[in-house]
C-alpha cells in the first residue's frame, strides 16, 4: 500500500487554545474493498503549548490509496479519547487535634487534565495538580501515577476542620467532596472552675464548679477521691454525680475531703481536677472512761478522742501542770485527718500519780478539755488454782483412780456399772471426765467462797483488836494516885472487852 498525504493548515493569531479539531479520513483497506468511499471522523488532537500561535481552524488531511490486490499491513486507526472518571468517593476522615490526616481522590483516564484540592469552608484553593497554592506549610500533595491524588495535613488544627473538594478541570467541571472532622480531647478551664482548695465553716452552704472544653463538648462527673458516697442536697448518698456543679448544703465534717471533677468526651485522654473541701469546726472531746481505778505499782493507760479542724494542739495536765515525758510517763497522739487519739501511759504507779488528769485540745476557733480521775484500788487476791485431775491408773476390773493434784494424798475411786459386763470400761472416760471437771469447778467455787470468808474475818479481827487496844489503854493507864475504885460498871466493861478479845483469838468456824 502506498499513501500520499497532503495537509493545509490555516492559523490565525490567537492568545490561547487548548484543542484543535481535525477532520481525519480514516480507512480500513482490504484486498476486496473499493476504497473510493471512506468514512470521515472528527477526533481531538493533542493539546498545543500555550505559547504557540493557533487559530480555531482545522486541519484537512487527504489520503490517496491505490488499489492493491493484497494488504500486507493493516492501516493504523486513531482511537477516540475517554473522559476522566472517579473510581471511589473521597472518604470522611476523623482525626484528633495535633495528629496527621490524609484525604485521597482516585481518578481514572485523567489524561492531560489537572486535579485541584479546595477547602470549601475557608474558600481556599489548597493545591492544583503537583503544586501547593496555599501558604500553610502543613499541607502537601502526592500522587500515584497520576491516578490517586492524596492531600496530606500534618499537625491538624481546629481550623482545618471542614469540607474538602477534589476537582478535575473537565468541561463541564467534575468534582466530589469529603469531610475532615477534627476532634479535641477534653480540657478543664481553671479560671472558670472552683479553686483547688476551698475552706468553709460547718453548717455553711457551698457549690463546687468545674468547666470543661473540647470537641465534642465533654461531660462532667463528680466523685470522691476516698471512694466514699457523696451526700447530695436532698439527703441522698450517691457514688457519682453528673453535671458541671456540685451543690452541698449544711456541710459537716463528713463532707470534708478531696473531690474529683472528671471531664470526658470519648476522645482520649480524659482529664480531672482535684478540689479539696476543708470544713472548719471547734474541737470536740470524747472521753470513754472518766473514772479509772488501778492498784499501786501497776501500769495504766488513759485515753481521749478529739475531732477538730483546723488542726488542734493537744496536751495533758495534772495538778495544773503540763505532763511531760519521763522514764515512767509517756504521751503520744495518733492523727487521722481531723481525728486525734490522745494516749497517756503511766508505768509503776506510786502514790503521787493518783488524781485528776486533763486532756486539752485547742485550735484557732475554740478550746475544750476532758477529765479523767485515777483512783487507787486494793490489789486483788487470787485463790489457789486447782490443777485439772487426770486418771492415774486403772485396776484389773477397769476401775478408774483419780488423784487431785491440788491435794496430795487424796484419792477418789469411781466404779461405773456396765449393764452388760457389770462394770464400765475406759470407753466411758469422756462422761467421767466431764463429771470430774464439774466437781472441780464446784470445789474451786467453794474454795473461793472460803477464802473470801477468811479475808472478811481477818479484817474484822484486825478491827476488833485495834478497838481492844484502845479500850485497854484507856483502863490500864489510869493514874494510880487518884485511887479510882473499880465499880460494877467498870467490871462489866472489862468483861465485854475480854470476851471480844477471846472471840478475835478463837474465831468460830
Amino acid at each position: 500500500m502506498s499513501m500520499i498525504v497532503s495537509s493545509r493548515l490555516d492559523f490565525a493569531k490567537a492568545k490561547r487554545a487548548d484543542l484543535v479539531l481535525a477532520h481525519c479520513l480514516a480507512v480500513t483497506p482490504s484486498p476486496d474493498r473499493d476504497l473510493t468511499s471512506v468514512p470521515t471522523l472528527v477526533l481531538p488532537l493533542c493539546s498545543l503549548a500555550p505559547e504557540e500561535e493557533m487559530s480555531p481552524g482545522f486541519v484537512c488531511v487527504k489520503l490517496s490509496l491505490f488499489r492493491m490486490q493484497r494488504l500486507q499491513k493493516p492501516a493504523s486507526v486513531i482511537a477516540p479519547k475517554v473522559s476522566p472518571v472517579f473510581l471511589e468517593p473521597v472518604p470522611n476522615v476523623t482525626v484528633a487535634e495535633g495528629r496527621d490526616a490524609s484525604l485521597s481522590c482516585t481518578v481514572d483516564n485523567l489524561g492531560q487534565h489537572r486535579v485541584a484540592w479546595i477547602h470549601l469552608d475557608r474558600q481556599m484553593i489548597v493545591s492544583i495538580h503537583n503544586h501547593v497554592i496555599t501558604r500553610l506549610s502543613h499541607f502537601t500533595v502526592t500522587h500515584d501515577s497520576h491516578k490517586t491524588w492524596t492531600l496530606h495535613v500534618t499537625s491538624v488544627t481546629v481550623q482545618d476542620r471542614g469540607h474538602y473538594m477534589c476537582q478535575v478541570n473537565t468541561v463541564p467541571m467534575m468534582s466530589q467532596t469529603g469531610y475532615l472532622q477534627v476532634v479535641v480531647p477534653p480540657n478543664i478551664d481553671d479560671k472558670q472552675s472552683s479553686k483547688s482548695n476551698i475552706v468553709v465553716r460547718e453548717k455553711d452552704n457551698v457549690t463546687l464548679r468545674c468547666t470543661g472544653h473540647g470537641f465534642p463538648m465533654p461531660q462532667i462527673k463528680w466523685r470522691r477521691e476516698d471512694s466514699n458516697l457523696i451526700e447530695t442536697s436532698d439527703g441522698k448518698k450517691v457514688q457519682q454525680l453528673d453535671g458541671p456543679e456540685l451543690p452541698l448544703h449544711q456541710v459537716s465534717r463528713t463532707h470534708m475531703g478531696a473531690y474529683l471533677c472528671i471531664a470526658s468526651n470519648g476522645v482520649p485522654p480524659s482529664v480531672s481536677k482535684r478540689i479539696t473541701l476543708d470544713v472548719e469546726f471547734a474541737p470536740q472531746m470524747h472521753v470513754p472512761n472518766q473514772l479509772v481505778g488501778t492498784p499501786k505499782g501497776t501500769d495504766v493507760r488513759l485515753e481521749c478522742f478529739v475531732e477538730a479542724h483546723p488542726k488542734a494542739i493537744t496536751y495533758w495536765e495534772f495538778s495544773d501542770a503540763m505532763v511531760m515525758n519521763t522514764s515512767r510517763i509517756t504521751t503520744q497522739t495518733l492523727e487521722n485527718h481531723y481525728k486525734i487519739h490522745m494516749i497517756l501511759d503511766i508505768r509503776d504507779l506510786d502514790d503521787g500519780d493518783f488524781g485528776m488528769y486533763k486532756c486539752i485540745s485547742k485550735n484557732s476557733i475554740a478550746e475544750t478539755d476532758g477529765s479523767i480521775t485515777l483512783n487507787m484500788t486494793p490489789r486483788p487476791t487470787t485463790p489457789p488454782q486447782m490443777k485439772q485431775s487426770r486418771p492415774d491408773s486403772y485396776d484389773a476390773d477397769g476401775d478408774i483412780h483419780y488423784r487431785s493434784r491440788g491435794r496430795p494424798g487424796r484419792k477418789e475411786h469411781y466404779n461405773r456399772q456396765d449393764p452388760q459386763h457389770g462394770r464400765r470400761r475406759p470407753q466411758d472416760l469422756e462422761g467421767i471426765k466431764e463429771e470430774r471437771e464439774e466437781e472441780e469447778r464446784r470445789e474451786m467455787e467453794e474454795n473461793r467462797r472460803k477464802t473470801q470468808e477468811l479475808e472478811r474475818r481477818r479484817l474484822e479481827h484486825d478491827y476488833n483488836r485495834g478497838h481492844l487496844n484502845e479500850q485497854a489503854t484507856r483502863v490500864t493507864h489510869t493514874p494510880a494516885s487518884r485511887g479510882v475504885d473499880v465499880s460494877p460498871y467498870n467490871r462489866l466493861l472489862s468483861a465485854t472487852v475480854l470476851a471480844a478479845f477471846m472471840l478475835a483469838l478463837f474465831p468460830q468456824h
